[in-house]
């Protein structure tokens, strides 16, 4: 196996009938990813106002928050093997129904552990609804129409957590803060049925038999090793607790390395990465996804801490990062076949590295013009990056594997972003010890974004390991004589 086998999907021209059932079919798994999306994030602002409600200390209530997470890092290596048993409309469907129903749970929920039972049935259904609606795409689309579909996925990724905590703060403020779950149930009940009438059932027959033991080690290293790093240096739990909790969550990860060896169809298949396209997606793209994680933590609290700005002003200044992203779809073919991807992620990836650096650089006395501009330039380059990436990724896998690779790629995903927050705490509480100081103060964002803005520039460089004209027949790109 090496980087030259290709997936064996149509390269005919799509007729005008067929290419609007795929963007139809990119559009639903799009709007289904924002509302996933947006849910790990909304209820952020909310929480103080839910402290009370339940009569508990509003620290705790971060339990609601990583419950969802981990919940999505643990039950997302399933959802391969259940597309190709289950068919990957079908396992959609459900993934929809489960999530929305957690919601209205949620919703109704009267005390806080009840609501940290109901979030895990959402993660659940968010960890089905991830994969599989990239599945979808990838056993429909030929890889001519590829970089614009993946183009509808990159968007609802950039913009979800950006939204979130601005939402979930004006509908708290103005209404409750039970309707931030209700509002998923119009848009779960209208996905179920956009499902059911414009997208087709696409599976692998399987004959391999569900991987429990690797379920139960994977399952138990992404659970510690997320717990572990939501917790570590934020003051929520011991500093010794989480560095057990991570030392068992590395054990765990080991055992599943050795168990994967042996084990003819392992739930998690590395495999996969001796693909050269998947090996730079997966290695790149999670520095970078290190410094964008980051982002929806540093960006408000820094604006909110540092400059004094309400929480609604933080929300909408760091919603331009997001409004950059929206103008990039258009472009993202056009750069791709004109630089091919190796070139593209590396000179973009300096640059959206560069722009995320700046924003450690901001000042209260910056014009609010200025710090837009930034920000807007930040996510178009930053959305143009993921949409290589996520297009690139696939690009060499064969069909029978492609439920494989969604599931090994959407959980390296949910872990890198997890690390993003992480770091960027990590780095806030080393600059608050060096300066002696109890609470930060901005020069401790600085270096925050500085941190993960460097692993961000470090992912450019791992692209020069693929020829200039890796995966060609997606992005058209042809090298000239």
């Amino acid at each position: 196996m090496n980087d030259t086998d290709t997936a064996s999907q149509p390269r005919a021209v799509v007729g005008p009938v067929e290419l609007r059932r795929i963007r139809i079919t990119a559009l639903i798994v799009a709007c289904a990813l924002f509302m996933q999306n947006v849910d790990s994030t909304v209820i952020a602002t909310a929480l103080p106002t839910m402290a009370r409600a339940f009569g508990a200390e509003p620290v705790h209530m971060n339990v609601a928050l990583t419950a969802y997470l981990l919940s999505l890092a643990v039950f997302i290596p399933a959802s391969g093997w259940l597309a190709d048993r289950y068919g990957a409309r079908n396992v959609f469907r459900i993934a929809i129904a489960v999530f929305t129903l957690g919601s209205v749970l949620c919703g109704a929920a009267q005390s806080l552990p009840a609501l940290v039972l109901f979030r895990v049935l959402q993660g659940m259904g968010g960890a089905m609804m991830v994969p599989v609606g990239r599945l979808l795409l990838l056993r429909r689309v030929p890889k001519s129409e590829l970089i614009a579909a993946m183009a509808w996925l990159t968007t609802p990724a950039l913009i979800g957590p950006v939204v979130g905590p601005p939402l979930g703060g004006f509908i708290t403020t103005y209404f409750s803060w039970r309707l931030i779950f209700d509002i998923n149930i119009p848009f779960g009940i209208a996905g179920i049925i956009l499902v059911t009438m414009f997208v087709d059932d696409v599976r692998e027959p399987t004959e391999a038999r569900f991987d429990w033991a690797g379920f139960a080690l994977s399952g138990l290293a992404l659970f510690c090793l997320m717990f572990g790093f939501e917790t570590a240096g934020r003051g929520v739990v011991p500093s010794q607790i989480s560095l057990a909790v991570l030392g068992v969550g590395v054990a765990a990860a080991l055992g599943y390395a050795v168990h994967a060896v042996r084990h003819p169809a392992p739930l998690i298949d590395f495999t996969l990465l001796r693909y050269r396209t998947f090996l730079v997606s997966v290695t790149a793209g999670t520095l970078f996804r290190i410094g964008v994680g980051a982002i929806p933590f540093l960006m408000p609290m820094m604006l909110q801490l540092a400059f004094g700005r309400s929480p609604l002003e933080s929300g909408f200044i760091t919603f331009a990062s997001s409004a950059g992203a929206l103008v990039m779809k258009p472009v993202a073919m056009s750069a791709l076949r004109r630089f091919g991807f190796r070139d593209t992620l590396l000179f973009n990836g300096v640059l959206s590295a560069v722009l995320l650096g700046l924003c450690g650089a901001f000042r209260p006395a910056w014009p609010v013009a200025a710090i837009y501009l930034v920000l807007l330039a930040g996510g178009f380059f930053r959305s143009l990056q993921f949409t290589a990436y996520n297009a690139l990724a696939y690009g060499d896998i064969p069909r029978a594997r492609m439920s494989a690779a969604t599931s090994l790629y959407s959980t390296i995903q949910q872990v890198s972003l997890t690390l993003g927050i992480s770091t960027a705490a990590a780095a806030i509480s080393v600059a608050m010890t060096l300066g002696h100081h109890t609470e930060p103060v901005l020069a401790d964002f600085s270096l925050g974004f500085l941190v993960v803005a460097l692993f961000s520039l470090a992912a450019a460089p791992v692209s020069l390991i693929m020829p200039r004209d890796a995966a060609s027949d997606m992005s058209g790109h042809r090298l000239r004589e």
